[in-house]
């Protein structure tokens, strides 16, 4: 392969001989009928026929960008007339005498005539052909890099599949009745029929997946071997007085996480737990209560938020909770002038400053905590399993202790998902809203009825309460297809809400700015709110009822669910309009999700479906999964094996130092090789 087609290769993450054969078929085309004579061809069938080719010739026609190629070709049976489209090239390269594989399908005219669909060059004797007959594979491909070639660099590297290490120990594949991996690839390739292609996935899958699985517990074993944190057991006395100041009970879900919470924080291992809920179900108050109990036993605590408006809403959130116990929340951003940020930091390294709200900063060389014994990780979906293991090491205590970590996400993570991308973590669940949040109801309505929309938000502020208009762009451009928040803002206050107070607020505005576009209309200054996705978190007015979302095609499922959550906060029931015109199945499929449901975990299953897993180890979001077989709706079953093989493995040879060990340790060293000593027993 030269230089260029590497190139081409890489752009499909092909770089080497094994990620070549690492590619598998995204399916099979059949063309298992067997080989027809010219003779017995029939109109409109489509097959395949070994024939001698007599001539090629360019057909011209009164349109430049039509070529026709006409291949007058027989057997021992007939001739058949050949019929290429915009391959003008193969006039030189099919003389006289080439025999080929052709299939195609069989036209209604005479002489017999067959609409080439492809074929291929083969010897005299030849029993079959790569692109024509039998189980033909179609693999993920490119315009530079098409179907064809990858076909042909697969069946080169064939002999190389023979040479794949066994990362499946012999006794698990006997066990579990497995092929050897050097099977699997071959049969994954050059299946003899689709229910064999199907085993071999599931075999390759359950290698990937054991690889994963033993990093993971890998990870888990080492944070309990070599990690120290402190045993944070207060006697609960700043725990309850938050508790008994709330104006709601909490949910039993709720109080389950907080003691689930409260157990890890005893212990003298560091917690890894992530807590998961849907938008609005209290995940906030749960993350404070830890940050009491951690405070109590004298330890300081920080929530860390991917953005400075939702830290400052945490900063909000926390004033609001710690207001009856005297402790002030400090919190610590860049946009803070230097000379306060200063004296913050003072608080911080004195241990004056118990509970301690920021961005990632937080976590810089310019930052020292006196004793940090709690992090709350906010949004934790921008991290991947690498970046979640860095920040708890740079999270550390005093003495040498590694802080706790309790990671939030309000975008709900299935089972399989949270079994496979979050096996280093424990994981605590809230899936109902408390009492007291009014349901959504969200439409999807065509442009023509728009005055509709914009008749529901009137009636809204005419009520009293308040609405938002969300973009997808900040600004008009000249390819701008969606509306754009400054100019809907400015058609919007001019025609349809001219009644109305119209704001508006997007990521491309000053910080003041923005805060005091935000602050006006959560104070209820402004009526509807024209905004890009800076909205998305750390926004909460209970007034607002009704959203409208521009081009909500453009959104993930996951990203408009979020915007959703930003209304319906209080007693008042919510409503989510939605315009767009969606170009590819995929958005209309996540369009027709959104709507049909207001369950974050279904939304999330849904989600992954649509768009795959993304990045497992990075931070990549969407995507082709970083899982080049296993995908978690077809291989639920070899999830499971993979890992009680991972805590057999583990629990017998935890170094994984055994001869039958060494392509599994290989394999699971360069999967994870960010994090050094994962596997030192």
């Amino acid at each position: 392969m030269g230089a260029t087609q590497a190139a081409r290769a890489g752009a499909l993450g092909i770089l080497t001989v094994g990620d070549l054969l690492a590619h598998l078929p995204a399916r099979f085309e059949a063309y298992d009928d067997g080989l027809r004579r010219v003779a017995d061809l029939r109109p409109g069938e489509e097959v395949t026929v070994r024939v001698v080719v007599d001539s090629v010739t360019v057909q011209p026609t009164r349109r430049r960008s039509l070529v026709i190629v006409r291949g007058r070709a027989h057997d021992d049976s007939g001739r058949v007339v050949l019929t290429w489209f915009n391959q003008r090239h193969l006039a030189n390269q099919l003389p006289g005498g080439t025999r080929l594989l052709v299939r195609g399908r069989v036209g209604s005219g005479s002489p017999r005539e067959l609409s080439v669909k492809g074929h291929e060059i083969v010897e005299e004797h030849a029993s079959g052909g790569l692109h024509t007959t039998g189980l033909v594979p179609v693999y993920p491909a490119s315009e530079q890099m098409p179907v064809r070639r990858l076909r042909e660099l697969v069946a080169l590297a064939r002999p190389l599949a023979r040479t794949v290490p066994e990362t499946v120990p012999t006794w698990a594949r006997v066990r579990l009745r497995r092929p050897t991996q050097a099977d699997a690839l071959v049969a994954a390739h050059f299946p003899r029929t689709k229910d064999e292609s199907w085993r071999a996935k599931s075999h390759l899958a359950l290698a990937e997946l054991l690889v994963l699985q033993v990093g993971l517990a890998a990870l888990r074993r080492r944070a309990t071997r070599e990690g120290r944190a402190p045993r944070l057991r207060g006697g609960g006395a700043l725990v309850d007085q938050v508790v008994g100041a709330l104006p709601f009970r909490l949910t039993a879900e709720q109080a389950r996480a907080v003691h689930r919470i409260s157990a890890d924080l005893a212990q003298p291992v560091p917690m890894r737990r992530l807590l998961q809920g849907e938008v609005g179900s209290g995940k906030t108050i749960v993350a404070v209560l830890a940050m009491c109990r951690a405070v109590e036993a004298g330890s300081q605590a920080a929530i860390l938020a991917p953005t400075e408006t939702l830290a400052e809403q945490h900063l909000r959130t926390l004033d609001a909770l710690l207001g009856p116990t005297g402790h002030a929340p400090v919190l610590l951003t860049g946009r803070i002038a230097a000379a306060e940020r200063e004296r913050r930091r003072m608080a911080i390294a004195t241990g004056t400053a118990p509970f301690v709200i920021g961005t990632q900063a937080l976590l810089s060389e310019g930052v020292a905590f006196h004793r940090l014994g709690l992090v709350v990780v906010d949004e934790q979906h921008r991290f991947g399993v690498e970046q979640r293991q860095a920040l708890a090491d740079t999270a550390g205590a005093a003495g040498g202790e590694a802080a706790h970590v309790l990671y939030m996400t309000a975008t709900p993570i299935p089972r399989t998902l949270a079994l496979t991308d979050y096996g280093d973590l424990a994981v605590s669940t809230l899936r109902h809203r408390p009492p007291g949040r009014s349901p959504v109801t969200t439409i999807w309505l065509p442009e023509q009825r728009r005055e509709e929309a914009y008749e529901t938000l009137r009636a809204a502020v005419r009520a009293g309460h308040q609405g938002y208009v969300i973009c997808p762009r900040v600004a008009e451009g000249e390819a701008a297809e969606a509306r754009a928040a400054t100019a809907e803002s400015e058609r919007l206050a001019a025609g349809p809400l001219a009644a109305v107070r119209v704001g508006l607020a997007h990521g491309a505005q000053k910080t003041e700015e923005r805060r005091g576009v935000m602050a006006a209309f959560a104070a209820g200054e402004i009526d509807v709110l024209v905004a890009t996705t800076v909205v998305e978190v750390g926004i909460d007015v209970p007034n607002a009822t009704v959203m409208v979302i521009e081009g909500a095609d453009r959104f993930g499922l996951a990203q408009l669910h979020q915007l959703r959550g930003r209304v319906g906060r209080g007693a008042d029931e919510g409503t989510c309009i939605l315009f767009g015109e969606p170009a590819t199945p995929d958005a209309e499929q996540r369009l027709e999700a959104i709507v049909a449901t207001t369950d974050g975990f279904r939304l999330a299953e849904a989600d992954l479906d649509i768009r795959d897993s993304g990045s497992l180890l990075g931070v990549r979001q969407s995507g082709p999964s970083d899982l080049r077989v296993a995908r978690r709706r077809f291989h639920k079953r070899e999830l499971a094996q993979a890992r009680r093989l991972a805590r057999w493995i583990l629990r017998d040879d935890p170094a994984l130092s055994a001869p039958e060990h060494a392509a599994l340790r290989a394999a699971v060293t360069a999967r994870f090789a960010s994090i050094p000593r994962l596997l030192d027993a």
